[in-house]
């Protein structure tokens, strides 16, 4: 099961629907950098679009452009 939750106060609050009994191993991930900085999409979404100059077959034959083999 996967929810959200909340630090306060150094504590992960959970919803009150959330009812996992004491004991639960979680694992806990962080949506954004403690500093609250933005995210790596958010960071790289800055760069969408800027590559307007590639070859319309790129996604199927990247291998061939990034490496030499021989695409289709």
């Amino acid at each position: 099961m996967t929810c959200k939750g909340k630090v306060t106060k150094g504590v992960v609050l959970l919803p009150p629907d959330v009812e996992w009994p004491d004991g639960t191993e979680v694992v806990v991930e962080t949506l954004t950098d403690d500093a609250g900085k933005k995210s790596l999409h958010q960071r790289l979404a800055a760069f969408a679009g800027m590559a307007d100059d590639l070859p319309s077959d790129l996604a199927e034959n990247h291998d061939r452009y990034l490496h030499g083999r021989a695409g289709k």
